[in-house]
């Protein structure tokens, strides 16, 4: 179908709001006749008229319930210039696409109908550029070529964003300790020194680094941020059992996280009751393509 006959996010709003404001105008016009004028009483099918319009008036403050969203963004990122960009809503093992733009002189911009708090990211092509929260507030998306993207304007990309910002920190200490390693070498050290101080040190930042991530997940059981920061980012078999302990139900029975949950221990049982597997993955392998052909239902 071509595009010019495709209704973008902004014009399906301005068009829901207009028939709302009608449909309430002409609600509230024939409901003041009945109030007005006695004499609509004495009639049974005035009577029935008022009901139905009492019930449109009740269906339209439902149907306004529904929010918009407008996510401005910006990019200092050349290879996005002149691209398209998906924003795709994350849920039950599948990528819904929910609008598209493209990037001219470094911005572009989603809108459209929010019924409910999503989790999605932004895509060119197959490739995730950032996760996101769709939900109401001023959502605003910054990405940058240094690699510090950054999405705020609303409450739980602000919670999202502030745990990346750590994480990230965390994986820069990492990347220190080797730079570090190296130093040491050419200072001459011994290798049994760097050795046993490297793994002490490295071992305290992976810890913080399971305590960032579990307390984040136990935290956001209730909303979309911890089913998806438990997929994307547990990294062993001992912090995902953890996690799934301390886990409501609500959060156990949604589809991706079962399926992540089972994908994960089926192999570890596997591995311990059939020996090595070729084509089984432990939890501390999960990549980046299982995780996402998890996600796709694969």
């Amino acid at each position: 179908m071509p595009d010019t006959v495709l209704l973008r996010g902004e014009e399906l709003i301005i068009i829901r709001r207009n028939i709302r404001q009608k449909t309430l105008k002409v609600c509230t016009i024939v409901l003041n006749c009945a109030n007005f004028f006695p004499w609509f009483n004495l009639s049974p099918y005035i009577c029935n008229m008022k009901n139905i319009f009492y019930a449109l008036f009740a269906v339209c403050a439902l149907a306004s319930c529904s929010e918009s969203y407008v996510i401005q963004g910006s990019s200092t990122l050349s290879l996005l210039e002149g691209n398209k960009l998906y924003l795709k809503e994350i849920r039950d093992r599948n990528l819904k696409s929910l609008d598209s733009c493209d990037v001219v002189h470094g911005k572009f911009r989603f809108s459209g109908i929010l019924d409910t708090t999503l989790m999605a990211a932004v895509f060119m092509n197959d490739q995730m550029v950032l996760p996101l929260v769709v939900e109401r507030g001023n959502i605003s998306i910054r990405i940058e070529d240094t690699q510090q993207n950054k999405v705020s304007g609303s409450p739980l990309n602000e919670v999202l964003y502030s745990f990346l910002d750590r994480y990230n920190q965390l994986r820069n200490d990492l990347i220190e300790l080797s730079h570090r390693e190296s130093r040491m070498l050419l200072d001459g050290i011994s290798e049994d020194t760097i050795s046993a101080e490297i793994s002490r040190e490295a071992a305290i930042i992976g810890q913080r680094e399971d305590s960032l991530v579990t307390n984040f997940v136990v935290s956001n059981f209730e909303n979309v941020l911890g089913p998806f920061i438990f997929i994307q980012m547990s990294s062993s078999l001992p912090q995902i059992e953890h996690i799934w302990s301390k886990a409501p139900d609500s959060f156990k029975n949604q589809t991706d996280v079962m399926s992540f949950y089972r994908h994960v221990t089926s192999d570890s049982e596997r591995s311990l009751h059939g020996g090595d597997n070729p084509g089984s993955t432990s939890p501390q392998d999960i990549d980046d393509a299982t995780i996402q052909d998890i996600l796709n239902g694969r």
